[in-house]
């Protein structure tokens, strides 16, 4: 008997089909398909409707999906897929894992792309459980084109998941002779495996794994790279020690030096510039005039050059904001609720927070109360009314 995933696609699928022959009527229409696709019948139809009625997915998680990938020329049937990995022990749950991961794999052709992967790992003694397991783990292994490829990202992922089963770190030996010496593939087993043995756990390591970044594909810059970022302290078993490997990794020594320099020109020193990048490494991502037009823009709205230095400080995360966006949060916080700008420039975090959820809610209440007479004639400090959780708002 068909699961419910698999009947609901059917009858999606069909729906797809009627709109592949009249899709001259939506030319004009984006290739990333969670605008409406009009079908045969003149109904509207989408592509993230699809993967919430097929696939139980959120409507979040369907439209990012959907943006993902170019469903306009889809050629084959997206029920195959599903039905092949059903066939070959997939859960729904896992399938749902594979399709978040490699959204793409919706549209692959299940015969002649999908299929003969799948046996082939299985003729090379990959049980079903296994397979699975290895699969919704990393989806993305099924990208690989030649047959030597895909057998040595499955064994390597196979291998971390099987010794972290057993709470016992296994040493990996990618190093394999199917491998060309000095290869993109060579460097990159041999890169994770280093990282595997200081301690990176499974989700950083495996979304590296199918990435063609620089980084891990090359041998002397990573070394070098990755010789800095322990030096500096980042912990291996962090995001952020990925996001540091990539900056050390990408910008080159002039380059750093010339964002130091513009730094300490605005104000900063040296030290400092290194304890933001310990606590955003994309800090020194941004260019230049990105860095001075964020000093500036806090200065123009008021703030005293130190404290809009020490937002920075505090915040590096508010040079990717917008200029628009810094202007509304503080007039609104300052003009509105009557902060003080010094109160800002001390809890600089309140400009990475959004508006309509998280601003804008929390001071109706705080103005509720206060004219009721409940918290007093004084405002609370921005700190404990805008940065709490909801629960600790709730319990104040």
């Amino acid at each position: 008997m068909s699961s419910p995933l698999i009947v609901h696609g059917r009858r999606r699928f069909f729906e797809l089909q009627k709109w592949r022959h009249s899709r001259s009527a939506v030319q004009n229409a984006s290739p990333f398909s969670s605008a409406a696709i009009v079908s045969g019948k003149g109904q509207n139809f989408t592509v993230s409707t699809y993967l919430v009625e097929s696939l139980g997915f959120t409507t979040k998680l369907a439209e990012s999906i959907s943006r993902k990938v170019n469903f306009k020329d889809i050629k084959v049937n997206p029920d195959s897929v599903l039905d092949l990995f059903r066939t070959h022990g997939f859960t729904d749950s896992q399938i749902s894992s594979i399709i978040t991961g490699y959204p793409h794999v919706l549209i692959a052709d299940s015969e002649t792309c999908l299929a003969p992967k799948l046996q082939f790992l299985k003729s090379r003694g990959a049980s079903t459980s296994e397979l699975t397991e290895v699969l919704s783990k990393v989806p993305k292994i099924l990208v690989s084109k030649k047959d030597k490829a895909l057998s040595i990202y499955y064994e390597f992922v196979k291998d971390i998941v099987e010794a972290d089963k057993s709470y016992k770190f296994k040493k990996l030996s990618p190093s394999s002779s199917l491998l060309p010496q000095g290869s993109k593939q060579e460097n990159k087993m041999r890169n994770l495996s280093v990282l595997r043995e200081l301690g990176m756990p499974q989700k950083l390591l495996f979304s590296l794994l199918k990435s063609d970044f620089q980084l891990v594909c090359g041998k002397d810059k990573f070394e070098e790279s990755l010789k800095k970022a322990l030096e500096m302290g980042f912990d291996p078993t962090t995001r952020r020690f990925v996001e540091a490997l990539h900056m050390l990794h990408g910008l080159s020594n002039k380059t750093v030096k010339a964002r130091v320099k513009v730094c300490k020109r605005l104000g900063f020193t040296v030290e400092e510039v290194w304890t933001i990048f310990k606590k955003w490494p994309i800090f020194l991502g941004y260019s230049d005039k990105n860095i001075a037009d964020s000093v500036e823009t806090f200065v123009a709205l008021g703030f005293s050059r130190d404290e809009s230095v020490l937002i920075v400080k505090r915040f590096p995360q508010c040079i990717g904001l917008s200029v628009e966006m810094v202007k509304k949060k503080t007039e609104f916080v300052v003009k509105e609720m009557n902060w003080p700008l010094k109160a800002v420039a001390s809890y600089p975090q309140v400009f990475g927070l959004s508006m309509e959820k998280r601003i804008v809610p929390r001071c109706e209440v705080i103005k509720a109360l206060m004219s009721k007479g409940l918290l007093g004639s004084e405002l609370p400090s921005i700190g404990s009314a805008l940065l709490c959780t909801n629960d600790t708002f709730l319990e104040r």
